[in-house]
């Protein structure tokens, strides 16, 4: 099946439960105006991205059992990859509040279009509690329920962790890179993105196979932690894919990566940024310090200390050093039980994002 055909039959999913929500909503006796709005919220902010990370449980759980799903197979599974899809919609709700975002998507971020306005705080609510009503509704009778339900409280925090570390550490209207490292940009990245963006799809694909927390494989006498070596392996993935993000934010070209790079003139706490400041001569970082988080000639000036340090150059190191750690980590995985992991798991999404141009 083509990236197409299975990505238009998970959307067919997504009119079910559209459907299903709408109706809890009814059956509650809330006023046809409220199950409008709802409707309208849900189709807005939910189904228009990429749909990796949905799609990533069904693609996960497929590669776990080495078969096609049956139909309620793949009711579940797509319900469960949904969840992460509305995860994400909420996020991406209350973040372009927090960053006052003009559009996303291509079009008016959700609380600027018309009559919406601050309402979307509790749209972004809703969002996130149909969730739960999901997988209460799919989920309540199957033994992983409160392990589903464990797994997404906990993805949820730890993201709104991250959100919070990179809230104050780089405010758009207030630069101060003495408040940048390294080490925090690594920080930001793990909890704001690498939790929910690639560990959550893999641990929801898991449970819903019954992978133990531990196992013992035949042909060996230690035991195994398959949730902490998915863990392992793919939260560092997702700061590749992060940094990936942030090298091509300074180096594509629109035609390229499909937008304008804006991290330089909008204070972004970037690997860009924190590589040059962890290299920067007294003079570079004067022109840090006084030229990032501005337009026009600030920007370029920004740009030229990034050359002069060499920024192409350490990426292509970073990226060869990366993808050859992350090879060996995925090598070592012991596929001896039907139970246990598969490195093709992992090797689909390091082959998805390695070199990527966008």
């Amino acid at each position: 099946m083509d990236k197409s055909t299975r990505r238009a039959k998970f959307e067919g999913v997504w009119n079910v439960i559209h459907d299903e929500l709408l109706a809890h909503l009814k059956a509650c006796g809330m006023p046809a105006e409220a199950q409008e709005w709802y409707s309208e919220n849900l189709h807005y902010n939910v189904p228009g991205g990429k749909l990796n990370r949905g799609m990533s449980v069904v693609d996960t759980v497929e590669i776990l059992k080495g078969r096609p799903l049956t139909d309620e197979e793949y009711l579940q599974v797509a319900v469960l990859g949904w969840g992460v899809e509305l995860l994400q919609a909420f996020f991406l709700v209350t973040d372009d509040l927090m960053d006052s975002s003009i559009t996303r998507r291509g079009q008016p971020c959700w609380y600027r279009v018309p009559k919406i306005g601050l309402v979307a705080v509790n749209d972004a609510f809703m969002l996130e509690g149909a969730i739960y009503h999901l997988l209460k509704r799919h989920f309540k009778k199957e033994p992983c329920y409160v392990d589903l339900l464990e797994l997404f409280h906990e993805i949820s925090y730890q993201t709104e962790i991250g959100q919070l570390i990179d809230l104050i550490t780089a405010p758009e209207d207030v630069v101060d890179l003495s408040k940048f490292s390294l080490q925090k940009h690594s920080m930001i990245v793990v909890y704001k993105t690498a939790f929910y963006s690639f560990y959550l799809p893999v641990a929801l694909a898991m449970l819903f196979c019954c992978v133990p927390t531990l196992y013992t494989p035949p042909n060996s006498a230690s035991p195994v932690a398959p949730y902490e070596v998915a863990k392992s392996i793919l939260i560092p993935l997702g700061e590749y894919f992060q940094i990936q993000d942030d090298f091509l934010d300074f180096a594509g070209v629109p035609a390229q990566i499909g937008k304008v790079g804006t991290d330089i003139i909008d204070n972004k706490c970037s690997w860009c940024i924190n590589t040059a400041l962890s290299l920067a001569t007294p003079d570079q970082r004067k022109i840090l310090d006084e030229n990032y988080g501005y337009l026009g000639e600030a920007e370029r000036r920004v740009k030229v200390v990034f050359e002069e340090i060499g920024l192409r150059e350490i990426y292509a190191e970073y990226e060869k050093n990366s993808y050859k750690k992350l090879t060996g980590m995925i090598d070592q995985i012991d596929e001896g039980t039907s139970v246990g992991l598969k490195k093709y798991v992992f090797k689909s999404f390091l082959d998805k994002i390695h070199r990527r141009q966008k």
